[in-house]
């Protein structure tokens, strides 16, 4: 089946999209952000000609079931040719090839499955089988070279007894003590999945990843020593384990978090992206080691940033993702750290993932920048840049978008610091305008200068309302290597936080920003900003959103379930070492001098930051009353909102909350009601959104 959609062609950094006749005269808004799609895993073939891909799209809340977005399964050629696989209501995860390059496998819970199952489908036409089925749920699994076999991550399966128990009444929840071991699986392919009797590797802990050998002897496995979040972590190892015996090879012991781990060609090298030490807040640095265990080698020592995704392209060479500042690049590097090349160099696209092919010559990436999400885009051997392959949302090109840029800015104490600034739409000089400063999470994360509009970040909508949006990449980010990551470590909403006020008054200095109108707002860790942005720093903010935010660094502590990284990667000490100084950096500890009008906003099942957080400041700010104060809770959302109708009402208060205290009277609180209808659909002649 053919694809109506668009062939795009064009060089990275010269990006040529096909426009409708009509100019660009549309501007963002909270409704074509929630019907944004966006390419998600990519997997190229063996031989270099296709791109199997997951695309996200978004349910229309109020036409579907609420949920969170489908997750299709696509294949593009190279010539940009898409031909779609399994759409409409579709949860595909985990793509890959088989070995021969004639099939796709997928996992996904298909009408009639009790768990979710291994599937296959052929790029030749005909429909998905079932190939693997479980006790319980796959939730990862790696193919055996010759294709007979895979070897799979499951949990392990609550006895019968314990259901019936449950189903009587006898509910109870141990905490933290009823964790469920992640299991690794080998299973032989035959006709029949249900026949199958997989057996399983009788190995410590949990696991929580496996990548199996080029020769199909060995496995790489990730194993923790429990399924609890802080282990997987902060205590996760690589094992390596023979397949056949399931006994423990090797060891290689590396430090902190773990994030990718892939075979050399030849089987006797291990690449993967790892921390520093036990306080390295990210995994970022790209490390070799045999496979016969032993000490990790780090290739590129020197390097002032952070690596993103690994492959190898030969037995000696490894190729990268690389995230510098603000700026993405893609490179190669030999084992010994020597022979490095820099293929897409920064500056030419934002790259978020990329995919190799077998013979190391052709790579599949996934591309965002300032006009457009998630693309798939190609190279080969000797071309001059990447060719953009799909379009996902052509309705983009009639939208008329703001000017983004890098900016380059001094914290008061005189280190140089980075951000991405969104000017407002039809910018005119010498006019100074309201801000929406939006704080990152983490804090090990960074802005990358690709898009940056989203449900919770205002972005090109909010540069449609007339306002500036910044992003501060401040102390302690990702992007430009480990001591910068670490500078926050042990001075929680310290100078981390006089960084985003400096780059507040950076934007005010050049004549941009009007100092009496500005905003804050952040999730997680940003959450934590802009509830410090509403009390501490209350004197600078005109209005503050926190979502799923810190306010209280003490009950943090308390409720947590990541307390071994609180201690190792942010605090660096523990509560009772300095009650005093947990509760001096606590937002809750300095709200009477909050008269910012603050909206806070919570998954109700949050597991990260319990709401308990925003529930206090919330009650603390109301009962002062010095400042007006709502709290929205969002039910069966966690740490962040995944499903459609709670993304579509948090972007509509967000910009509602920020536009009435920074741009209207501000007297009193916007109505508690949110109008949800596309506004353009009320508009005798206007075009609804598409």
């Amino acid at each position: 089946m053919k694809s109506t959609m668009l062939t795009m062609t064009c060089l990275l950094g010269a990006l040529v999209v096909p426009r409708v006749a009509r100019a660009a005269n549309e501007e963002l808004t909270p409704h074509h952000v929630a019907k944004i799609q966006s390419v998600g895993s990519i997997a190229i073939s063996p031989d270099g000609s296709q791109v199997a891909y997951t695309l996200s799209v978004p349910r229309d809340p109020f036409e579907q079931k609420n949920g969170s977005a489908w997750a299709e399964l696509h294949l593009v050629g190279k010539d940009g040719e898409i031909r779609p696989y399994i759409t409409g209501e579709a949860s595909v995860a985990s793509i890959a090839w088989t070995p021969d390059g004639k099939s796709i496998s997928f996992l996904a819970k298909r009408e009639g499955d009790d768990e979710r199952s291994l599937y296959v489908i052929p790029i030749r036409g005909g429909e998905a089988r079932k190939v693997l089925e479980h006790e319980a749920s796959i939730s990862s699994y790696a193919w055996g070279p010759d294709g007979t076999w895979v070897a799979f991550l499951s949990t392990e399966k609550v006895s019968k007894e314990k259901k019936k128990l449950k189903d009587k009444g006898f509910n109870q929840e141990i905490y933290e003590e009823e964790w469920r071991a992640a299991e690794i699986w080998i299973a032989t392919l035959g006709e029949d999945a249900k026949e199958q009797k997989p057996r399983r590797l009788p190995l410590p802990g949990s696991a929580s990843s496996l990548s199996v050998s080029p020769n199909g002897e060995l496995l790489a496995v990730g194993l923790a020593p429990s399924s609890l979040v802080d282990d997987s972590y902060m205590a996760r190892k690589v094992r390596i384990v023979d397949r056949k015996s399931g006994d423990i090879v090797a060891k290689i012991d590396n430090p902190g978090k773990l994030g990718d781990i892939k075979w050399s060609p030849d089987s006797r090298h291990l690449a993967m992206i790892s921390a520093i030490d036990i306080n390295d807040p990210a995994d970022g640095r790209l490390m070799v080691a045999s496979a016969s265990g032993g000490s990790l080698t780090e290739i590129l020592p020197k390097f002032r940033g952070h690596v993103a995704a690994i492959a190898w392209q030969d037995d000696q060479t490894v190729m990268y993702i690389g995230d510098q500042g603000c700026e993405t690049f893609f490179g190669e590097v030999g084992i010994d750290g020597g022979n490095k090349k820099v293929h897409l160099q920064k500056g030419e696209a934002i790259l978020t993932g990329f995919s190799l092919a077998k013979d190391g010559q052709t790579s599949a990436f996934r591309v965002s920048s300032p006009t457009h999400p998630n693309e798939i885009y190609l190279m080969a051997h000797g071309d001059a840049g990447a060719r953009r392959l799909t379009n996902h949302n052509p309705w983009l090109a009639d939208i008329e978008f703001a000017k983004q840029e890098v900016v380059e800015y001094r914290a008061r104490d005189g280190l140089r610091l980075e951000g991405i600034l969104v000017r407002p739409l039809g910018e005119e000089k010498g006019k100074r305008y309201p801000l929406i400063l939006t704080v990152h999470g983490g804090p090990e994360s960074h802005y990358r200068n690709g898009w940056m509009t989203a449900y919770s970040m205002a972005g090109q909508v909010g540069a449609a309302q007339g306002f500036a949006v910044f992003y501060p990449n401040y102390r302690g980010s990702t992007g430009r290597g480990v001591p910068f990551s670490k500078l926050s470590q042990g001075d929680p909403a310290g100078k981390e936080f006089d960084d985003f006020v400096d780059g507040v008054d950076h934007l005010i200095e050049i004549g941009l920003v009007d100092e009496d109108r500005v905003g804050v707002t952040g999730g997680s860790y940003g959450g934590y900003a802009s509830a410090w942005g509403a009390t501490y720093y209350s004197h600078r903010f005109a209005a503050s959103v926190m979502f799923v935010g810190i306010s209280d660094k003490i009950s943090k502590w308390g409720t947590s379930d990541i307390p071994f990284e609180l201690f190792a990667v942010h605090d660096r000490h523990y509560p009772w070492d300095d009650w005093d100084f947990f509760r001096s950096r606590s937002p809750v500890h300095h709200v009477e001098k909050g008269r910012t009008p603050l909206l806070i906003m919570h998954g109700k099942d949050d597991p990260r930051v319990h709401p308990s957080q925003s529930l206090e400041l919330y009650r603390y700010v109301k009962v002062l009353g010095n400042a007006p104060v709502r709290l929205v809770w969002y039910p069966g959302e966690g740490h962040g909102n995944r499903k459609a109708a709670a993304r579509l009402d948090y972007n509509l208060r967000l910009m509602r909350w920020m536009s009435h205290y920074l741009k209207g009277e501000g007297s009193s609180k916007p109505d508690s009601e949110i109008d949800y209808e596309d506004p353009r659909e009320k508009t005798p002649g206007a075009e609804p959104v598409k």
